[in-house]
């Protein structure tokens, strides 16, 4: 994996390296850390949802997932602590990491081997 030094030092690197660097440096050490809101409406500030919707109702799969997808992209660690929630984004897990694009999936598949619990084998 890239680190933030080979990037400075101008050595080629492609854009899934950048994006994995800058997504695993967000990473909290456990999913232990997610306290996030597991009910109600949710307002994310603006420099996480600085584009459409920011208001999410978590209580609704659907806008949970549009929420997490967010603040998975756009979230610095501590944006992830304190809006997204262990349970809720174990929950959703399967339909999050389909929708949240491949470089976070895999970036939070490996370090939490636990998000792919129960999920078809290969899949």
């Amino acid at each position: 994996m890239a680190t933030v030094d080979s990037l400075l030092e101008g050595e080629p690197t492609s854009r899934a390296a950048v994006l994995r660097e800058r997504y695993h440096s967000r990473l909290p050490e456990t999913l232990g850390e997610l306290v996030g809101p597991r009910h109600g409406t949710v307002q994310l500030p603006a420099h996480i949802a600085w584009s459409g919707l920011a208001a999410f109702d978590v209580d609704r799969p659907s806008l949970c997932v549009s929420m997490y997808q967010v603040v998975l992209t756009e979230g610095l660690r501590e944006d992830l602590a304190a809006y997204l929630n262990r349970r809720l984004l174990v929950r959703h897990w399967p339909v999050l990491r389909t929708v949240a694009g491949r470089v976070i999936r895999d970036v939070w598949e490996s370090a939490f081997p636990e998000l792919t619990e129960g999920l078809p084998a290969g899949s």
